[in-house]
């Protein structure tokens, strides 16, 4: 095998009768960040406001079509968040809340009682939105998040920052561990995927089990952090990065991964483990390099990459936003 070929990924060739998802981006609030805790050589002074994206997915299920969002932004009333949260919050400000996910529906047509899945990335506060909005829709969250929500995770994630009640129990699933170490803190409740390797991802589950939408595990950033990869047409597709990073350029190579004192006499980043974010970073990466990226047997493929925090390509593609499409 040449250097060349072995730097090729390789998606899934589409079925015969393929079944693609539409994507619309969804308006789910801004927040205000100071960009040297998120990217290296940053003006110290320098604070942007970014959006915080969500996602509409429909996929043509039968007897009725599939609505599915992934993330949920900020929620539209702070008084939700807990006191921990609200002064983390105090400094991200300027931040804007409407229209929230809730809303950005409805003025496209759809209620949030039509939704039937919401995907959270992960549980930070500007992920999880309004959930009691979505009265008749599973929540799926990746394995060991509801252990998170209830009991934090050591001095740097401890449990003031999250809500225990953030989700509806009866409702909400778990995807399977994907390590042995993380079942002891997995939810009982769980869907019935199976993580498999698929190009360079070492676990992905093909959520609608038809090679449309696929989930990927994606840690470093936060326990239970997932992805999306969806295919969206013939030889098209969308990878959806959460929070894997929070600037494109980190991606591309051109930034690296800020670090900064953690108030403990280390140094820290806004990931739960730098090592493992950079190496998602780095998987994720190699989907931008243009004629590397094919499906099996067949030609390249074009696969935009889209993180929850870009700017650029929110001001970029209005028109993509719900009712529009990716």
């Amino acid at each position: 095998m040449s250097s060349q070929e072995a730097d090729t990924l390789i998606l899934p060739a589409p079925a015969s009768n393929q079944i693609y998802v539409m994507i619309s981006a969804l308006e789910a609030g801004h927040l205000t960040l100071p960009e040297c805790l998120f990217i290296t050589d940053a003006d110290p002074l320098k604070r942007t406001t970014v959006p915080t994206l969500s996602f509409l997915i429909q996929h043509p299920s039968f007897p009725k079509p599939t609505n599915l969002i992934f993330d949920l932004g900020l929620k539209r009333d702070f008084s939700g968040y807990r006191d921990a949260q609200q002064h983390h919050i105090s400094q991200r400000q300027p931040t804007i809340v409407s229209p929230d996910v809730s809303k950005s529906l409805q003025n496209g047509g759809l209620s949030p009682e039509e939704i039937d899945t919401v995907i959270l990335s992960h549980v930070h506060w500007d992920h999880v939105g309004t959930p009691s909005d979505f009265r008749n829709a599973e929540f799926v969250v990746g394995s060991g998040t509801v252990h998170l929500l209830a009991h934090g995770s050591g001095p740097l994630y401890p449990a003031e920052i999250f809500n225990p009640d953030e989700l509806p129990k009866d409702r909400t699933k778990e995807l399977p561990p994907v390590r042995q170490e993380d079942e002891a803190k997995a939810y009982p409740q769980q869907t019935s995927h199976e993580w498999k390797p698929l190009a360079a991802f070492p676990a992905v589950v093909d959520y609608f089990g038809d090679g449309s939408l696929y989930v990927v595990d994606a840690p470093g950033h936060l326990f239970g952090h997932v992805n999306l990869l969806a295919r969206v047409a013939p030889r098209k597709w969308v990878y959806l990065g959460g929070d894997c990073c929070h600037d494109p350029r980190i991606l591309k190579g051109e930034k690296g991964i800020a670090m900064y004192d953690d108030g403990r006499g280390g140094l820290r980043s806004v990931h739960v483990d730098t090592d493992e974010a950079a190496g998602t970073i780095k998987r994720i990466g190699k989907l931008l390099n243009q004629g590397k990226v094919r499906e099996e047997g067949g030609e390249s493929v074009e696969v935009e990459v889209v993180v929850a925090h870009d700017k650029a390509w929110r001001e970029a593609n209005a028109s993509r936003f719900w009712p529009g499409r990716l």
